[in-house]
């Protein structure tokens, strides 16, 4: 998967003087149906969390309350995308390794997951992401370097 398959999706607004609604609804917002949703907060400042990536999950993530960051990396290049909205959320494909940071105070992320819990699942270690991502290629031989 390419970074240009991570997008923000944005997601119905229902605005009432009572208070706004926002719903998601599996395989219609998103391209994926929810099988588990998991939520971070009471990040410490300056906590990161995240440092993985998965080999088949795919996830939703949206700051519900306060804002952070994720830093995406799909082997070949980087991006960073600050969330703040909660009727915004971004995509998130398999094989896209992140990290969160910067979390606001009081800050609530939330998840949605196309799949239950597989530790199996998990790349933790980055050298092994980027194995999988570029295939385990020996450096082709070259000539003597140049004096």
């Amino acid at each position: 998967m390419a970074l240009a398959d991570c997008r923000i999706i944005e997601l119905p607004k229902i605005q009432d003087p009572r208070g706004n609604l926002t719903f998601v609804e599996g395989g219609r917002q998103l391209p994926f149906d929810i099988k588990r949703v998991y939520y971070l907060y009471d990040v410490p400042g300056g906590s990161e969390r995240g440092g993985h990536a998965h080999l088949a999950l795919h996830q939703f993530v949206i700051a519900m309350s306060g804002s952070f960051d994720i830093v995406l990396d799909d082997g070949f290049e980087k991006k960073r995308i600050h969330l703040n909205r909660s009727y915004l959320g971004l995509y998130l494909p398999p094989m896209t390794w992140r990290e969160l940071d910067n979390f606001s105070s009081g800050s609530v992320c939330m998840v949605l997951a196309s799949e239950h819990f597989d530790e199996a699942d998990y790349l933790r270690d980055y050298s092994e992401f980027m194995l999988q991502v570029h295939g385990n290629r020996r450096k082709t031989p070259r000539g003597p370097e140049p004096a």
